[in-house]
């Protein structure tokens, strides 16, 4: 044995193992690479047979296809054959061996040419070797190449294994069987399994799987309405079906119909007759209606009038829907007054009721919530109707609850009264003249402290003056008694809930109370009340003060200090509530009262959050802000007129200290001093005041102090127009609607001019109304034009708080506001809140599907899913 055999035996008896792997990768790989076109016809053929094609083409054809799929698989074969080589020991090693850097097994095989019997250079060959040793110890089995794509390239064999998929899925192994009875002159024969096939698919809302009418026992118990399925697979005339359950008098086919469908409507029986027939008897189970119930006793009225009607409801597949149907009980109604009248025409209240986002619907409760205090028929006597419906169309109702229509409630007197007269002139349009001669009779003469603010008496005079001019030119219809109503829905809140410092006033009186009891160890249903007005106080509280934002505003460019602002959220606002009563609650006073001073404190630095804008002002910003303040002008000049006409009513009145005025020298928004002197107060034009007598004797207010008021006007009229003349090119609806109301608000300045002019106070006053009113529609629509033309420039636009508030960013719980005046914002819709909620669960859903994910989120969105 040779010296370099004797080094690479040793060698290969350690590289045994993986020697015989490759060795196995190269007949696996040989036998591939010949035979792979045999066994792509041998799976295609299957798959084909598996499916039953053989049974929907002719016999002629099958036999064409069958002869050339065994010639291709005989030729393919024979072709195999001769090119497959058995491997070897050798081409094992070589493969091996070529998987080596250097070709140490070569290497090992080698024997000295030159230099033998040189001792350095058979020392040098022994180190040779023994590196060589190194690496061959190195070796590991070779992967085969059994790639395909070049003898392949149309992927013929993913096809035909495609195919066997396919066929294993949706075929069946004993189809290929029958292949042996399209033979020419073949005797058919027996089937076996069954000849015949039925199911019966329960309706797709009861969500009952489907019944194998083969597998079924003698007696059957679906619900009605359940489709019935018969197929027959012999000839016909072996078999018939017979039955009475569906109690079908027409379209009758054959019974002998190899396949039949009809519906189960009653209890019968079904049979199928031949041989291996089979009868049962079947049970329609009928589909029970719904019902509803709603105890009276469980409704929840909130002090805006919000009502909150709680109710069940099941059925024994689910409901799918349902309404609730308030009708005014006219019989029950108090005919007096305004209600003498028949009413006009009106529709029933029709609302959705709300159904569970999460869960099953058998069996569910929850509560109708809904504000309806502005509705015509408010705390009227009313029957509510709770109805619902299954997905079989079926309805059940629940027992008519009397009540009345639940609203708000108003406690003011001049507010009640409003709200009573808005409620009699939505009653029937034959009320409006009644309507107009009680708010005359109630704005005449008013006494001191009856109106809450000059804003309020002017806006009830606007509304009865417009009401009067509708009822004289016979105008009123259901577009302006709508508007009417409006306006006096406004006004009342107005006179309930005056202004931000009265809501603030509220809040700290329900404030202290709660203090007070807290030191006096009240008891804890009186603890429990006291916190409840508390809450509802501060609601009411931060109402107004999204209202101010909305009204009044503040001047875009003013800088606040960040340390001076806080926002808070609503739900923060609710925990510290909550945190306070816990503490009531478990006796811990201090700690109680010192959380209740925080929260005073909190309330009372509480700022409407501004949008932080640039540094420079835009031209849309600038002309906001000269709007705004030709609107705070106007309303000084109102509030002056107003003054002025008290003053002719009472002669006697002295430096303008008559009942109703606010301090000597007019209070907020003073033009002209009362005392004779020319002072400039914030409704003032720089220069425009003029001086002149003010004395109040009667028959000297007509002259230099009326002529004053119209020269003021005049030169507000032009300080507008020459706003309008450099308004920045604002297209759009909104913007042609911006100049639209700033048009009509110089008309009514024009004619309150006039008016000042010939002493006609009342009117002018009305007019200066009227421009205001105009000027906030203009207002309102630049700032929506400023959006429109800003939106998508970063940095735009987030200057504004204008002085209107009904383009700020956010309200005093920092939520963005999505709308102008009217807007609930994207919270206070119920619809929004339901469609929301259902848009998460779906993305919930559609997350833990993804098998991508990490597991960790997998296992979190589960058990969101089995929470909600």
């Amino acid at each position: 044995m040779s010296q370099g055999q004797t080094r690479l035996t040793p060698v290969l008896k350690r590289l045994r193992r993986p020697l015989s792997l490759t060795w196995a990768g190269l007949i696996a790989e040989r036998v591939v690479h010949a035979f792979w076109p045999l066994w792509s016809i041998v799976i295609a053929v299957a798959a084909a047979l598996m499916l039953g094609l053989h049974e929907l083409a002719q016999v002629e054809a099958v036999w064409i296809i069958g002869t050339l799929a065994a010639m291709g698989a005989f030729y393919f074969a024979f072709k195999g054959a001769m090119r497959f080589l058995w491997p070897n020991r050798q081409e094992a090693i070589d493969r091996m061996d070529a998987a080596l850097p250097g070709h140490p097994l070569a290497a090992l095989s080698d024997q000295q040419a030159i230099g033998e019997g040189d001792a350095g250079s058979e020392q040098l060959w022994r180190a040779h070797l023994r590196r060589m040793e190194d690496r061959a110890a190195t070796a590991k089995a070779v992967e085969p190449d059994l790639k395909l794509s070049r003898r392949d390239p149309f992927g013929l064999r993913y096809v035909a294994l495609l195919g066997l998929v396919v066929a294993m899925l949706f075929g069946s192994v004993w189809r290929a069987g029958t292949v042996t009875q399209l033979g020419v002159g073949a005797v058919p024969q027996v089937t076996s399994g069954p000849t015949w096939e039925g199911w019966i698919e329960p309706p797709a809302y009861t969500n009952l799987p489907s019944l194998y009418l083969n597998d079924q026992e003698d007696s059957i118990r679906v619900p009605q309405g359940s489709r019935v399925t018969i197929r027959l697979y012999t000839d016909v005339g072996d078999f018939s079906v017979a039955e009475t359950v569906s109690g079908r008098t027409e379209d009758l086919g054959a019974a002998t119909d190899t396949e039949q469908e009809f519906v189960i409507n009653s209890d019968g029986t079904l049979r199928i007759d031949g041989p291996g027939g089979k009868e049962w008897t079947v049970t329609a189970i009928p589909d029970a209606s719904p019902n509803v119930a709603a105890n009276p006793a469980d409704l929840e009225v909130t002090f805006d009038g919000q009502m909150s009607q709680a109710f069940e409801a099941r059925d024994d597949y689910g409901v799918e829907g349902g309404k609730a149907t308030f009708t005014l009980d006219l019989a029950a109604v108090d005919r007096r007054h305004g209600l003498t009248t028949e009413p006009d025409p009106r529709e029933p209240i029709v609302l959705d009721l709300p159904m569970p986002i999460t869960g099953g619907r058998d069996e569910f409760s929850e509560a109708l919530i809904e504000n309806l205090s502005e509705h015509p028929w408010a705390h009227l006597p009313v029957t509510l109707k709770l109805e619902v419906s299954d997905a079989a169309d079926q309805t059940g109702a629940s027992e008519a609850l009397l009540m009345d229509l639940p609203a708000r409630r108003f406690f003011d007197p001049l507010a009640a009264s409003v709200i009573e007269q808005r409620r009699d002139l939505l009653w029937a349009k034959s009320n409006a003249k009644r309507v107009v001669q009680m708010l005359r009779a109630v704005s005449h003469v008013p006494e001191d402290g009856l109106f809450r603010s000059d804003t309020a008496y002017l806006r009830m005079r606007v509304i009865l003056r417009r009401l009067d001019t509708l009822v004289r030119h016979d105008g009123l219809t259901d577009e302006t008694q709508a508007e009417i109503a409006e306006a006096l829905w406004d006004l009342a809140i107005l006179l309930e809930d005056g202004d931000i410092g009265d809501a603030l006033e509220r809040m700290r009186a329900a404030q202290e109370r709660l203090s007070e009891a807290m030191r006096n160890g009240a008891s804890e249903e009186e603890i429990a009340r006291l916190m409840q007005e508390l809450r509802d106080a501060t609601q009411d509280y931060l109402r107004q003060r999204t209202q101010q934002a909305q009204r009044e505003g503040e001047q875009g460019g003013q800088q606040q200090q960040a340390e001076n602002m806080q926002t808070l959220d609503q739900q923060d606002l609710q925990e510290m509530m909550d945190r306070i009563q816990e503490l009531m609650e478990q006796g811990r006073f201090a700690e109680a009262q010192q959380a209740l001073e925080e929260f005073q404190q909190m309330m009372e630095n509480l700022q409407v959050t501004q949008g932080q804008g640039q540094n420079g002002e835009s031209p849309g910003q600038q002309a906001m802000e000269g709007l705004a303040e030709t609107l705070r002008n106007q309303q000084g000049l109102t509030d002056e007129a107003f003054r002025d006409l008290q003053e002719q009513f009472n002669p006697g009145a002295q430096a303008g200290e008559s009942e109703g005025n606010e301090g000597r020298n007019g209070g907020q928004g003073q033009g002209q001093s009362h005392e004779g002197t020319q002072g400039q107060g914030e409704g003032q034009e720089p220069g425009s005041g003029q001086g002149g007598d003010s004395q109040t004797a009667e028959g000297q207010q007509g002259g230099g102090l009326a002529e004053s008021l119209a020269d003021r006007q005049r030169a507000l009229r032009q300080e507008l127009q020459r706003q309008q003349d450099g308004l920045p090119n604002l297209g759009g609806e909104t913007g042609d609607a911006a100049r639209d109301s700033l048009d009509r608000a110089g008309r009514a300045m024009d004619g309150a001019e006039d008016a000042l002019r010939g002493d006609d106070l009342a009117e002018a006053i009305d007019r200066q109304a009227e421009a205001m009113e105009a000027l906030r529609d203009g207002m309102r629509n630049l700032g929506e034009a400023m959006a429109e033309n800003n939106e998508g420039q970063p940095g735009q636009g987030q200057a504004q708080s204008e002085s209107l508030g009904q383009f700020g960013e956010r309200d005093p719980l920092g939520r963005s506001q999505r709308g102008l005046a009217g807007d609930q914002g994207e919270f206070t819709a119920r619809d929004d809140i339901y469609r929301r909620a259902g848009e998460l669960l779906d993305e919930i859903r559609r997350r833990s599907g993804e098998t991508r994910r990490p597991e960790i989120e997998l296992d979190y969105l589960r058990r969101l899913l089995d929470r909600f």
